[in-house]
């Protein structure tokens, strides 16, 4: 199946509906991938050519975020964010850690609230040390075959463990040197909840690299910077320099997040924003 012509390092990923043929007595052979719904994919970390698949048939992704221990930025927010909706994924945000944030927290994470929430993007307040939010949490996950991403240490192994009993999934600490989370899970891995659903848990990233996405199609993973662009002089507006371009005006006015629009202009230009990791993922994530 790597041979086929797919750039992808794991042809077969979690979530994909698979036929099988015996192999020998208790063990089969996967011979089809069957045509998927969906899938997120990112850049590969070691092979820049290539694409690695998180995760197919997804009904929703969730980045888990928080705003210290560590800190999840902004571009790589953005980035995630953006590939979900270039592939056609409902996603929402969850910041999590709310036990231990103090007033300066709580100041930026208001700011991302606003910010993602006139975006189109539902945030959510949990934690899974007081309990804060778990049950609302759990309404949106009934049912629903659900991934969890976001940076190491944010705790999605954590909240997992706390949504369902028994999976007993190792949690690690964060780095006191660099603020950074310890990877403790190693691959993405699918568990059933008892109160219906499926969660996909996988190994904290720390960058997202973008996989596939024209410069001119940029904006349309943007929705609040789509919804304006109708109101551009120009039908091929890039919402940098253009004259009378309704999305540089309400970036003006305030009516964008400044760095939604800063990170839109990353993106567009290729770069990685206030991506400092990128470059430097270890070879387990």
């Amino acid at each position: 199946m790597r041979l086929q012509g797919s750039r992808a390092t794991n042809p077969v990923a979690v979530g994909d509906f698979v036929e099988l043929e015996p192999e020998s007595e208790g063990r089969y052979a996967i011979s089809n991938v069957l045509e998927r719904k969906n899938h997120l994919i990112r850049r590969s970390v070691n092979l820049s050519k290539k694409t690695q698949v998180i995760a197919a048939n997804i009904d929703q992704a969730i980045l888990i975020c928080t705003i210290a221990e560590p800190k999840t930025l902004l571009g790589f927010m953005d980035r995630f964010l953006a590939s979900a909706e270039a592939y056609g994924i409902p996603a929402l945000l969850v910041f999590n850690k709310m036990d231990v944030y103090g007033p300066s927290e709580m100041e930026e994470l208001s700011y991302r609230e606003v910010a993602y929430q006139r975006a189109g993007y539902p945030c959510m307040r949990i934690s899974a040390v007081s309990g804060e939010g778990m049950d609302a949490l759990r309404a949106v996950l009934k049912d629903k075959v659900t991934l969890f991403s976001g940076h190491s240490g944010v705790g999605k192994s954590t909240l997992a463990n706390a949504l369902q009993s028994g999976l007993d999934l190792r949690t690690g600490e964060i780095s006191s040197a660099h603020g950074q989370g310890q990877h403790t899970t190693t691959f993405a891995e699918m568990h059933p909840l008892d109160f219906g659903g499926y969660l996909i848990d996988t190994p904290g990233i720390r960058g997202f690299g973008l996989v596939n996405m024209e410069k001119d199609q940029v904006s349309h993973y943007f929705p609040e910077i789509f919804a304006l662009s109708e109101g551009c002089k120009y039908h091929n507006c890039t919402h940098v320099d253009e004259p009378q371009c309704a999305v540089i005006h309400a970036y003006e006015q305030h009516q964008i997040a400044p760095s939604r629009y800063e990170n839109y202009v990353h993106m567009l230009n290729g770069d990685e924003g206030d991506d400092p990791y990128r470059h430097s993922e270890s070879k387990g994530e």
